[in-house]
Formats: structure tokens, sequence, C-alpha cells
């Protein structure tokens, strides 16, 4: 990671941080595959039975929704 901006109040109270495009990009990166990694936790640790892709398209198009 490049190096960041802090940006504080005249009393040391912390209220930004620059950093680079690559960075923050790289940083929603990673919470996007870290929200996936907790949603596949969370769906194994249901106990429910997965459901196909294919079979669940067919019955979200029979539902109607």
């Amino acid at each position: 990671m490049a190096k960041t901006k802090l940006r504080a109040t005249k009393k040391g109270q912390k209220i930004s941080i620059v950093l680079d495009v690559k960075d923050y990009e790289k940083l929603l990166d990673d919470l996007e595959e870290l929200d996936s990694i907790r949603a596949y936790d969370a769906a194994k640790q249901s106990g429910e039975i997965p459901v196909p892709f294919d079979q669940a398209l067919q019955e979200i198009e029979r539902s109607g929704k």
C-alpha cells in the first residue's frame, strides 16, 4: 500500500484519511471478497441443503418473482 495522509484537527482528533485510488479500489475488492467469504460461511453453518443454480432459477421463474 502506498503512503497515506492522515488529516486531524488542531487538537489532534483524526478526521479523515487520503489514500491512492489504487489502494482504495484494492480495499473495496478485499471487502467484497470478505463479504463473499462470510456469506459462504453462513450458508455452510445454516445446515440447509444447497439448491443447484439452474434449479433455483427455475423455481424463481415459476414463482413469478
